[in-house]
């Protein structure tokens, strides 16, 4: 680790560092200590040069599949359940043990999305978080999936890095993979794909080049990462996503080296409260609404809600409340937010003028109302 980027306490800043099943949980299918103690000694380095580490861990289920010896990850929620309550307790003791070697305390914080939904609970988690690293304690934190059947179905920490980041407004974050980044095309599939170092916007080539689910122990994929990058982004954090395995990657990464692929902060970020990271983190979006160009350059550069004269398409089936995607007229997403009608409302209401709404009795209300508010509105550029 070099000098360069050591600090003095004052300026201490916070690194959450997201470790994939697929880097924790080896060929054979059994939890790498080896590779967790290669972690605990870039974790005491990144430390002791001014960092505070969080780490964001997966692996429980597949942890515990390993110990209850069942061979195919099951399909039914209990056995989902049952297996990671055995398997969470083997990693919180592996993960003191081979911390303890560099005299490092750790605990244990179990996060779900609903410890964000209000203010009062994500103040209560933030604070928890950020009283921990004021101990010198290093978090490892991972979702509740004993309890909580939608964390398992939704079932990703990459986006619950992303999460975590937020909320203790992190200065990077870092996921760890079994892949070195993101590539123009899929490398298992085409042997002349090449490394992306360095993404400035998230784009409808960027999605596409995701590909879907990549590992037979994790749920992720390079899909997620995206999306937690979106959001990253967004609220000013660079995201570095690269080989977990790679030689002393956490300390080369702090000291500045280009590894892997880093998804740069925008340099005019946008404030990300609590219930808005919600909307930006939460569960699938229901459906989506296509507007003109006018609409998208209010909502970006004028950070105005969403009028329904702006929609010019609805896909999908939703209810007022939902949480629904926006995108431009090419079908590019670019914002989120929870709409305040129904699907079939909207559609009734496209094309019609201000005027038109407003002396419709059954559409008065998308008239005197946004469709979506700036307040419930997350606007990705």
């Amino acid at each position: 680790m070099s000098d360069r980027l050591r600090m003095d306490d004052h300026e201490r800043k916070i690194v959450v560092v997201k470790i994939g099943s697929s880097s924790l949980v080896g060929p054979s299918h059994h939890l790498d200590r080896k590779y967790l103690q290669l972690v605990a000694d870039q974790i005491a380095a990144v430390r002791a040069a001014g960092w505070s580490p969080i780490i964001v861990t997966s692996a429980a289920i597949a942890c515990g599949l390993d110990a209850l010896h069942i061979k195919t990850r099951p399909s039914d929620m209990p056995s989902l359940q049952a297996a990671a309550s055995v398997g969470q307790n083997m990693l919180a003791m592996t993960y003191a043990e081979v911390f303890a070697a560099h005299h490092i305390v750790t605990s244990l914080v179990l996060l779900t999305r609903r410890d964000t939904a209000s203010r009062h609970a994500y103040l209560h988690a933030r604070d928890t978080l950020c009283r921990l690293i004021d101990l010198d304690v290093v978090p490892i934190v991972n979702e509740n999936d004993t309890t909580s059947v939608d964390e398992i179905r939704f079932g990703d920490n990459d986006t619950l890095s992303a999460l975590v980041a937020c909320l203790v407004k992190a200065d990077l974050d870092i996921i760890l993979s079994d892949i070195a980044g993101l590539y123009d095309a899929d490398p298992h599939d085409h042997a002349d794909a090449h490394l992306l170092q360095r993404v400035d916007a998230i784009t409808e080539q960027i999605m596409a080049s995701a590909g879907g689910v990549g590992s037979s122990v994790g749920s992720g994929g390079m899909i997620t990462k995206i999306r937690a990058a979106r959001v990253l982004m967004t609220a000013g954090i660079p995201l570095v996503v690269c080989d977990g395995h790679e030689s002393h990657v956490i300390e080369r990464i702090i000291d500045g080296e280009s590894v892997g692929t880093r998804f740069c902060a925008k340099s005019h970020h946008h404030e990300i409260t609590p219930y808005k990271l919600w909307i930006a983190l939460g569960d699938s979006p229901k459906g989506s609404v296509s507007v003109d160009d006018g609409a998208k350059q209010a909502l970006i550069e004028r950070g105005s809600s969403l009028l329904c004269v702006g929609a010019i398409a609805s896909r999908g089936e939703f209810a007022a409340g939902d949480i629904i995607d926006v995108k431009d007229r090419h079908g590019h997403l670019f914002a989120r937010g929870k709409v305040n009608a129904s699907s079939d409302g909207v559609r009734l209401a496209l094309g019609c003028s201000q005027d038109q709404l407003a002396g419709n009795h059954l559409l008065a209300p998308m008239a005197r109302h946004p469709l979506i508010h700036r307040d419930e509105l997350v606007v990705f550029e």
